[in-house]
């Protein structure tokens, strides 16, 4: 049974011959992310839903932090890259690529059967053919930097046109960074090099992957800014964003109040010590979440 799983893994023999060669069935990419219930891709990869996009995109790595430890899910969080744009936030579904190290034997069996199945170079660009719409392009390529270089200027703007900005974030690198930098999508690298990626193996697409000390799965919600990247699992996504709202509305009452001038801030934060004003916070509270969710 064991082998039958790593073998089914590895190689989708019974897909159509536009699928990846590298990849999970969609049944089993189901499996792995069986607590999400929502929308999914055709190929079983999770769609989080366009609206909760929307609200991530008013998420702090704090706010994110405020779930995700509770739930059990320690390492999720990424950083010590460079940013492209450190003032824009990236948020997406991950989809992931795996690099590997170039060796001879395993490149000649992946490189025939993707010439089996008609696909001329099984290389980055066959990875970025397959970006959908809102997409965050999330790539292990194992920290490498020369020869590590994912994109160019050309297929960055590639990848910008297709996810429709949505993003990318690459433990490796990028090139031509004097013109990625007037490309308007936010991107995390290790590094910038002038080489052309060389040297590995493209050996997965949209399967579980390394980015630092995180976990990627294939349709998490990738949320990043200038600290760092929480790729969140899809199933916790509108508990995550809904506790947002409350700290957001929490930190709108305390700063109202602070301008008042009349209370220390032991007196308001992190919780009012009076009665009174817990229950006029709470009222508060409560009034703007039905704003919030009637929008």
């Amino acid at each position: 049974m064991k082998n039958k799983w790593i073998a089914g893994l590895l190689v989708v023999l019974a897909a159509p011959a536009s699928a990846q060669l590298y990849s999970l069935t969609k049944e089993q990419l189901i499996e792995l992310t069986s607590q999400y219930t929502g929308e999914r891709f055709a190929d079983g990869r999770p769609k989080v839903a366009d609206n909760l996009i929307a609200r991530a995109r008013g998420l702090s790595a704090e706010e994110v932090w405020g779930v995700l430890p509770g739930r059990n899910f320690r390492n999720q969080y990424a950083d010590g890259f460079q940013v492209l744009h450190p003032g824009k936030k990236m948020v997406g579904r991950a989809f992931t690529a795996q690099f590997m190290p170039l060796r001879p034997d395993l490149d000649a069996v992946v490189t025939g059967k993707a010439k089996a199945r008609g696909i001329d170079r099984w290389n980055n660009q066959a990875a970025l053919d397959l970006l959908q719409p809102g997409d965050v392009l999330v790539v292990d390529l194992f920290g490498k930097v020369d020869g590590g270089t994912i994109v160019g200027d050309n297929l960055f703007y590639y990848v910008l046109t297709t996810t429709k900005g949505g993003g990318m974030v690459v433990d490796g690198a990028i090139r031509d960074l004097e013109g990625i930098a007037e490309m308007d999508m936010p991107a995390y690298f290790r590094g910038s090099h002038p080489s052309a990626i060389a040297g590995v193996t493209l050996t997965g697409v949209n399967i579980p992957v390394r980015i630092g000390n995180v976990t990627v799965m294939p349709g998490d919600l990738v949320v990043g800014d200038r600290e760092g990247i929480y790729f969140i699992p899809p199933a916790l996504v509108t508990q995550v964003v809904d506790r947002a709202d409350e700290i957001h509305i929490h930190d709108e009452w305390t700063r109202k109040k602070f301008d008042e001038g009349k209370y220390k801030s032991s007196e308001i934060y992190s919780t009012p010590r009076d009665p009174g004003l817990k229950k006029e916070y709470d009222e508060y509270l409560k009034k703007r979440l039905e704003e919030l969710r009637k929008k």
